[in-house]
């Protein structure tokens, strides 16, 4: 009987281990694909399953994985390939929560329990999630705010806050997390992917599309130092294609893969040989099937999964992976400020170091807030400034010249966590343009406070001893 209960148990293991299989996300119904990753409405669609399979026999071994949730997706995988963490609602009108699943036995577990929804989740390092919450009526007029939480749920921080949406989040070996952030305030504008720390600091742009193209899902890193993703053309916003950047240079390096391939793509994700899943049909009629992509030789390979009544989503292997660096954190709510500096406000671009231009000279810098300015500051004689801002307000900039003319902003949102100390080069410079080795002069004086009406902050003291 001992002999018989052991063989019926590893059996049982054996039929239930999903290691070397796939995770699947699939939907049923007729709906407009187009933009669902980018859109807040794309992380709500109905009736959709996580679904794991064999790739060696999908058809055969193809199983429903969520059949207790109304809608499931987003699925990502532990670092030692055992759990998965998902989105979903089990019933229709409930809100979308955060929920991990052994991969094992098959049981859930709720990890959010908010009564707005909660979508697109990742694993960070040391037992902690990042995800997207759709906050109503923020103050911060924000769509999709990020957040950070333990594995059980506790220790909830929102890390974001500017009046953007962020969405489609993926954690880069360098412990960072890659995000598709869109501002959505005071006018929506294209999506771009942005980088932060797990703790909300360093949040900066990472990549950016040309005018003429659209990102539509996120950007995942692959194990040769490449972040792979899905563009569109952006007038008709019909047709994905495959795009690749260099982790290294993400703003000069981008390569469409799928150049010589017809047909649309939908979804992208690295596998563990060195080639690439991706959601592809080669019409509007048809419906997304799982195929491999060669990105070396960038050639559609063959189908791995296609199911006549569903469209593939999204797929990932279920297996253990590298964990990313766990990053330390600046941090301290006992603070109350950030420290901004910048190097120069008249460098605009990577020429203007040492380049003599009749481009007007900027000699002030106006700090707008969401309802009104927060100041405007003379900067010094080399054009640095030195400030001491609000922990977790959302500002931008704007340069101005003697004679009161704006030239350069509003720009992107900024926000500086308690404690936080940024440095810039100046004001729209290139992205990957690293600072000049000198001392500003703006740092040599005390910072000065923004809002300027604040004349003094009691803060936290720290002793070094």
């Amino acid at each position: 009987m001992a002999i018989g209960s052991a063989s019926i148990f590893f059996s049982s293991c054996k039929e239930n281990s999903t290691d070397g299989m796939l995770i699947i996300t699939q939907t049923k119904g007729k709906e407009n694909l187009l933009n669902v990753e980018t859109s807040d409405s794309g992380r709500y669609l109905p009736h959709t399953q996580i679904v794991s399979l064999d790739p060696a026999k999908p058809v055969e071994s193809m199983r429903i994985l969520t059949t207790d949730f109304f809608s499931a997706r987003s699925p990502k995988i532990s670092y030692d390939g055992k759990s998965l963490l998902f989105s979903g609602c089990q019933k229709q009108n409930d809100p979308s929560q955060i929920w991990e699943m052994n991969l094992g036995n098959r049981k859930t577990r709720q990890i959010t329990t908010s009564k707005e929804n909660c979508v697109d989740p990742d694993y960070l390092p040391g037992d902690r999630i990042v995800f997207s919450h759709l906050a109503l009526n923020d103050s911060l007029k924000s769509g999709h705010s990020l957040f950070v939480c333990n594995l059980d749920g506790s220790n909830l921080k929102r890390i974001t806050f500017n009046p953007a949406t962020y969405l489609s989040s993926n954690i880069l070996s360098d412990g960072r997390i890659l995000t598709l952030s869109r501002q959505i305030f005071p006018d929506k504008q294209d999506p771009f992917f942005a980088v932060m720390r797990p703790d909300g600091t360093k949040a900066d742009m990472f990549y950016q599309s040309s005018k003429d193209s659209f990102i539509m899902t996120s950007g995942i890193e692959t194990g040769n130092g490449e972040i792979v993703f899905i563009e569109s053309d952006k007038p008709s916003r019909k047709k994905g294609q495959l795009i690749c950047i260099s982790y290294n240079r993400p703003l000069h390096s981008r390569v469409i893969l799928s150049l010589g391939t017809d047909g649309d793509f939908h979804n992208v994700s690295p596998a563990l040989n060195g080639k690439l899943l991706v959601s592809y049909r080669k019409s509007e009629t048809d419906r997304y099937a799982l195929y491999e992509f060669d990105p070396e030789k960038k050639t559609l390979g063959k189908a791995i999964y296609n199911n006549p009544e569903s469209d593939v989503l999204e797929a990932i292997e279920a297996r253990q992976h590298i964990r990313p660096k766990k990053l330390p954190s600046e941090v301290d709510m006992g603070v109350k400020t950030g420290l901004l500096m910048c190097q120069d406000i008249n460098v605009t671009d990577i020429k203007s170091p040492g380049v003599k231009t009749s481009i007007p000279r900027a000699s002030r810098v106006e700090i707008v807030g969401i309802d009104s300015t927060l100041g405007i500051v003379d900067v010094a004689e080399d054009g640095s400034f030195y400030l001491k801002v609000i922990a977790d307000k959302p500002f931008q900039l704007k340069t101005i010249d003697k004679n009161g003319k704006i030239l350069h902003g509003p720009g992107a949102w900024i926000w500086l966590r308690p404690n936080e100390r940024r440095g810039c080069v100046g004001c729209h410079q290139d992205p990957e343009m690293v600072p000049f080795n000198k001392v500003p002069l703006a740092v040599k004086s005390p910072p000065v406070n923004i809002p300027m009406h604040i004349n003094k902050v009691v803060e936290k003291k720290v002793s070094l001893e």
